[in-house]
């Protein structure tokens, strides 16, 4: 798939945020757009020492900033995030190298888990496991959130070219973000094939019930294609 990408890869989850300090799960647009669920005190650090750490790998393959973009969240704890890397890289945030892709949204896990115990993640991805297409009552499937990611890579790699790209968005996102692109990368498709439909064709439950195989920890960075 390498060969018909325009940009480069990268993603980041969010640092460790006010919802993850209290245990809770934030996953509606609702709430995750509140300004009290952004970064705790030790997310900050860590999406500063991820911005360093970027800039770092930046350097050694003499990436130039004007061919960088980050591509975030519209949740406040990656926004916030975004915002700091951006900062660390002395990027205009407000400017056109910064953009909020909506489909790069938390998974919205529904009303049943809104706002509980970050331990009920487990109910979800016992179930994902068996049944990827099952949704959460109210909420997303594996499937769902991998529609519209396959959108998102559609709208970026149409809006970008030659660029590399920080995609900062949250666990289940870039677990399955991750899922899609490796699985299409490995699949022996034709080459004519948009993106989207080879992003597509990997959605079958054999692979995205594996999603967690990508899991990230708050604030780590990956190369991912």
């Amino acid at each position: 798939m390498e060969r018909i990408l325009r940009n480069r890869y990268w993603v980041l989850r969010h640092g460790k945020s006010i919802p993850n300090e209290r245990g809770i799960i934030v996953s509606s647009m609702e709430n995750g757009t509140l300004p009290e669920f952004q970064l705790a005190s030790e997310g900050i650090n860590q999406a500063e020492l991820a911005g360093k750490l970027f800039q770092k790998e930046l350097e050694a393959r003499s990436i130039l900033l004007e061919n960088l973009r980050i591509c975030y969240s519209p949740f406040s704890r990656t926004s916030h995030t975004a915002e700091v890397v951006a900062g660390v890289l002395n990027l205009c945030f407000q400017g056109s190298q910064c953009k909020i892709v909506e489909d790069l949204r938390e998974r919205h896990f529904g009303p049943s888990f809104e706002l509980k115990s970050h331990d009920k993640y487990a109910e979800v991805w016992d179930v994902d496991e068996k049944d990827p297409f099952a949704r959460p009552e109210g909420g997303e499937s594996v499937k769902d959130v991998a529609c519209r990611l396959a959108r998102a890579m559609a709208v970026m790699e149409s809006e970008f070219t030659g660029c590399t790209i920080l995609v900062v968005s949250h666990g289940d996102t870039l677990q399955i973000l991750q899922t899609i692109l490796n699985a299409a990368n490995q699949h022996k498709g034709s080459t004519d094939v948009e993106l989207e439909s080879r992003l597509e064709a990997v959605q079958v439950a054999a692979v995205l019930s594996q999603h967690r195989k990508y899991a990230l920890l708050t604030g780590e960075l990956r190369e991912v294609i």
